[in-house]
């Protein structure tokens, strides 16, 4: 159980990766991919816990090694990571264990959500579409051209006006830094979830107000 919340909130703004859809093995197939067709040593998938969350960019830069991050590799590296990715980003990628019924749950008490990600828009719309396509987002958000990639907070803040309410009647849920300091920044409630790719002592050390075990105990959070 997580501890008593007074406050009342009207919507929620969900990360994707490692939140809602545990998408590790399909990213790390599609980037161990590349890096075999290059002759550069494969990473354990778990590896990609820590290169997951700052958008695929900053993957590829990652997990290539250090001595092959040249300019004209990471573009070539970058352009087949989003290829091979956007083929099998829904081979293994599924929901977390009770986030189906959390969702369920929400849009039956009317309130408002969207999906914000640092992964590049079309594939965020994709990913979400497949795994939830009956449940009725504000916004589906992704990385954009147009937008800086969180940690900013200008989409989150964005989408608080999609959802007509104030960013203090908000909550953000995530999995990472990245996502706390979202949350910070914008004025958001920061709730972490312990199911994901980082640790409960990230998420604390970076703003998280609660950290939930269980997607259930999110409906307990003044929604």
């Amino acid at each position: 159980m997580v501890s008593q919340v007074t406050k009342k909130y009207t919507g929620i703004i969900f990360d994707l990766d490692g939140t809602l859809a545990d998408t590790l093995e399909d990213i790390a197939g599609s980037m161990n991919r590349v890096l075999i067709a290059h002759h550069y040593p494969e990473r354990p998938v778990n590896d990609y816990k820590l290169l997951v969350g700052k958008g695929l960019d900053n993957l590829v830069i990652q997990a290539l090694p250090a001595e092959h991050r040249q300019p004209d590799i990471i573009k070539l590296s970058l352009d087949e990571m989003i290829k091979y990715y956007d083929e099998n980003c829904l081979v293994k990628t599924q929901l977390y264990k009770g986030i189906p019924e959390l969702l369920s749950k929400l849009a039956a008490r009317k309130i408002s959500m969207a999906v914000f990600s640092n992964k590049a828009e079309p594939l965020t719309i994709k990913i979400v579409t497949h795994l939830m396509p009956n449940i009725p987002f504000t916004k589906v958000a992704g990385a954009r051209p147009d937008m800086p990639k969180k940690p900013d907070p200008a989409g989150a803040m964005q989408i608080c006006k999609l959802m007509n309410a104030s960013p203090g009647d908000i909550i953000y849920a995530g999995d990472s830094d990245v996502d706390m300091m979202t949350a910070v920044r914008a004025g958001m409630y920061p709730a972490g979830v312990s199911w994901g790719f980082r640790s409960r002592e990230e998420l604390i050390r970076n703003g998280a107000a609660i950290v939930v075990d269980d997607p259930l105990e999110i409906l307990e959070l003044g929604l």
